[in-house]
Parts: C-alpha cells; structure tokens; sequence
C-alpha cells in the first residue's frame, strides 16, 4: 500500500512540505517536520515542532474546505464546551501543489476507542455520551448569521433529507456485497434504511441548525477520560442536525447509548433518522476505504452493527 487514498491525489511529501513551510513561514524554518502515521482522509498531516499541525488537502479542490475552516471554526468554536483546531496560518499553492493548506496549533488527547452493541457497560462512556450531548447541543443553540447562511461551502449532503441519499444509499449496499470478510447483514440495514425514508420531514425550524457531520472517534480527543476537544471541522454546515447523532453508535455501548439519546431528548423519528445516516456512513466508508483504511473500516464496522442492534 503506497498511502494514496484517492485517484486523484496529490502528491504531497516531506519534501514539498518543508519547501512549502520554510518559504512561506520562515519563523519555522528551524522546526523539524516529520509525517504522522496516523492521517485522514481529507488532509495529508506532519507534525512541525512539538507544538505545531501542517494540513494539506489530498485531492484537488480541498483548499475550500480550509477556507471554510479559517472563515467558521473559530467564530463556532467559541460557543461549545470543548477546544477546537486553532488554525494560525493558511498557506497559499506553490511548487506546482495547487491548493491552499494550513498551520494548526498541535493539540495532545486520546482517541476513544470504537464499541459496538456487545461491549459491556462503562461508566467512562456514560460520562462520553453526556459529554458529547452537550458539544452538540451547543453546536444546535449557535445562532447562525445570514453570512453563514448564504455561504455556499456550508452546504452538504449531509444536512440534507435521507432520500435525496437514497440513491447512492443503494448503490453502496452493493458494492459492499462484494467485499470479502465483510460481516453485516446488508437485508437489515436495507430494512432500517426504508423505515427511516417513510419518516416525516423535519420541521423547518429545525433544518438551519449547525452540524460538525463527522462526530466520530477518530474526530474526538480525551484527557483523563474526559472529551476535551473535537478535531477536524470540514464537515462543518448548515442543515438538518441528526447526522450528529451517527457516530453514537461507533462510540457506546448500549446503557451509555441509551444515556445519550436521553440527554439529547431525541424523538423516535430523529433516532430512526439517525440510525439510518450510520448506516449511510459506515457502507459508504466500506465501499471506498475497505482496501486502503481498515482501521476506520473497523470503527464503522462497530458502528454499523450497533445501528442494526439497536431496538430503542
């Protein structure tokens, strides 16, 4: 495996980066760099120094969503109850790599790990789950300026009614049906799938509230047990909120689930809605990164099978 996620990669390398970083911003000229093993799959990372993050979008036209980051992750940031990226430079495309990237300010935690519908009950992520209601519910009360509103870049499928995904929906279910060692019953989630499209919209009030899009374990960072940051706000839109809800079912096991869901005061209708976008999530992950990312393929395994165990 060569690192390349996607087929219209970038090439992005150590060496471009320090050429990038030192003719730019040569207050860090004398800072070493070296990549990080672990990378998502949006931005190349290294680390510069002990305490700073270069960011570099994988495939053309992601220096949009650094844009975006710089204009609206600060300004939402400063409503919730946790820390989120400081972004401290952004900088502009040189030696033939085509995009905008940035300079973040490196932030230390854990991940939490993945759980699924069988793990025993943990009073850590009942903590979790209270905690993340709250990020969330901050996120929704953030009031949204007409600037934000009209930004286009604010806009994702994500915060959009699960039918206009219905299509792809069903086009990821099956692909995955071709992947060796694949273990989900794709019928069940075809069946929760369908329930959920004959669901009610949502009201319209409750379709311009702010959304992460991406609340997952690998979006979150620990100290001491306790959520301390969320990372990685490229989702970050304007819409329909209940896509937050998914990574609930990446992260507890069912007691904290349940402790979730009754912090959040989520309806029936949301939940199902909910359960069927980490379905949506988790399939769309297997069909495009089962080769090339297992250990979120794995993560998304362990939500996808929670979502179809879940009864509440």
């Amino acid at each position: 495996m060569d690192g390349r996620l996607h087929q219209d990669e970038l090439n992005v390398h150590t060496g471009l980066v320090r050429r990038l970083v030192d003719a730019q911003f040569p207050e860090y000229v004398s800072r070493p760099l070296d990549p990080l093993a672990a990378t998502g799959s949006s931005n190349r990372l290294f680390r510069l120094g002990d305490d700073l993050l270069v960011r570099l979008p994988r495939q053309p036209g992601g220096g949009v969503t650094v844009d975006k980051e710089a204009r609206w992750t600060a300004r939402v940031g400063r409503h919730l109850p946790v820390a989120v990226p400081e972004i401290l430079a952004i900088g502009a495309p040189a030696f033939e790599y085509p995009e905008r990237w940035s300079i973040v300010r490196w932030m230390d935690g854990e991940l939490p790990p993945a759980c699924g519908p069988d793990a025993e009950a943990d009073p850590a992520r009942r903590m979790l789950a209270a905690e993340l209601a709250e990020v969330i519910l901050a996120l929704r009360n953030i009031p949204v300026p007409d600037a934000a509103d009209a930004d286009p870049m604010l806009k994702s499928y994500r915060g959009r009614p699960l039918i206009e995904f219905d299509g792809a929906f069903r086009r990821v279910v099956e692909r995955c049906r071709n992947l060796d060692g694949l273990d989900l019953d794709l019928a069940h989630a075809l069946r929760v799938w369908s329930e959920a499209l004959k669901l009610p919209d949502p009201e319209p009030a409750s379709t311009r509230q702010w959304f992460h899009g991406d609340l997952v374990a690998e979006n979150l960072l620990l100290k001491n047990g306790r959520l301390t940051a969320v990372l990685d706000f490229g989702g970050l839109s304007i819409g329909d909120p209940t896509i937050d809800l998914h990574g609930a079912w990446e992260l507890f096991d069912p007691p904290a689930l349940k402790h979730f869901r009754d912090t959040m005061g989520v309806s029936e209708t949301d939940w199902l809605r909910g359960r069927a976008w980490a379905l949506g999530i988790a399939l769309m992950c297997f069909s495009y990164y089962w080769q090339t990312m297992p250990d979120r393929c794995r993560d998304r395994l362990a939500m996808a099978r929670a979502a179809l165990a879940d009864t509440a």
